[in-house]
C-alpha cells in the first residue's frame, strides 16, 4: 500500500507571503529615498508590509503546527516563511523601542525656534505641524543638546562648525560666515535619512562676551515623529564640537593664554549636559 504524502498548503503560503513582505518592505524605502512616492503614500505602503509580513510569521506558524501533526512536508517553506516574516517586521520592531524610549517630537532645538530659521523650498508649503519638546524635557532626555559657549572667535569656530557639517555629509543649503558688525554666521543643511525623511539642521554662531556661541535646531519635515533622531543629532554634533574645540585649543594654547602670561587664561564651557 502506498502512503501519500503530501506538500502543506499553510507552508507553501507562509514562503509566498514571506517573499512578498521583503519587496513590500524595501520598494518602497527605496522610492521614498528618490521621492518617487511621497511621505504619505510611504506610511500607506510600509503599512501594507506591516500587515503581509504579519501575515507570513501567522501562516508559518501555523504550517509549522500543522506539519508537526500531518507530518506532510513542506517544513523549509515554512520556515522561510517565517523566517521572512520577521526579517521584515524587525524594522517596524526597532522602530516600535524608539518610539517607546523617545518623547513625541519633530522639531528640538537649544534656543528659541524663530532664531534658528528653516529654508522653505518648494513642497514644503504644507508640512504638519511641528511636535515640539518642552525644556523639561529636553533637558531630561537630551541632556547634551544644550548651547555651547567658547572662548573663540566666531571666524575661528564657524571653521570648526562647517568642518563638523561637512565631516556629516549633510547636504549644505545656505552658508552665511558671522559679520565683522557682529553678525552671527548660519549653517542650514538637509540631510536624508535611511527611510528617506527629509531633516534639516541649522546651526548659528554667535559672539558673545569673552568668546563665542553654538546653538542648533534639527527638524523632521513630515515624518509623525523623529523617533529621537533629532536629538541624539543635536547631542553628538555639539558632543563633537567639544572634542574639536578642545583639540584645537590645545593644538593652539596662545588663543586662550601662556602659562607666561600675567592674565589668567579663560576657562573653556564645553557644554552645560552631561
Amino acid at each position: 500500500m502506498r502512503i501519500l504524502i503530501r506538500t502543506s498548503k499553510w507552508a507553501i503560503w507562509a514562503r509566498r507571503l514571506g517573499s512578498l513582505a521583503v519587496p513590500l518592505v524595501v520598494l518602497p524605502v527605496l522610492m521614498h529615498r528618490e521621492r518617487i512616492i511621497e511621505s504619505p503614500g510611504f506610511l500607506v505602503a510600509m503599512a501594507f508590509a506591516a500587515v503581509v509580513g504579519v501575515l507570513a510569521v501567522l501562516v508559518g506558524l501555523v504550517a509549522l503546527a500543522r506539519l508537526w501533526h500531518t507530518g506532510d512536508i513542506g517544513w523549509g517553506r515554512a520556515i522561510a516563511g517565517l523566517l521572512l516574516g520577521l526579517a521584515c517586521l524587525a524594522p517596524f520592531f526597532w522602530y516600535g523601542h524608539l518610539a517607546l524610549s523617545n518623547p513625541l517630537a519633530t522639531d528640538i532645538a537649544t534656543i528659541d525656534r524663530g532664531e534658528l530659521p528653516l529654508i522653505f523650498e518648494p513642497g514644503m508649503t504644507d508640512l504638519p505641524p511641528p511636535r515640539l519638546l518642552t525644556v523639561q524635557q529636553r533637558q531630561r532626555f537630551f541632556p547634551n543638546a544644550t548651547t555651547r559657549t567658547y572662548p573663540l572667535d566666531p571666524a575661528q569656530l564657524f571653521v570648526l562648525v562647517e568642518r563638523l557639517v561637512a565631516a556629516q555629509g549633510w547636504d549644505v543649503r545656505l552658508r552665511r560666515e558671522p559679520g565683522l558688525a557682529g553678525e552671527p554666521g548660519r549653517i542650514n543643511a538637509r540631510i536624508v535619512t535611511l527611510l528617506g525623511w527629509r531633516e534639516e539642521a541649522v546651526l548659528r554662531v554667535a559672539p558673545i562676551a569673552g568668546g563665542s556661541a553654538v546653538d542648533m535646531r534639527s527638524v523632521s519635515l513630515a515624518a509623525p515623529s523623529d523617533f529621537g533622531a533629532n536629538g541624539r543629532r543635536i547631542s553628538d554634533f555639539l558632543v563633537a564640537l567639544d572634542n574639536e574645540v578642545t583639540a584645537f585649543l590645545r593644538d593652539n594654547p596662545t588663543l586662550i593664554g601662556t602659562p607666561e602670561s600675567d592674565e589668567p587664561s579663560p576657562e573653556v564651557d564645553v557644554g552645560n549636559g552631561d
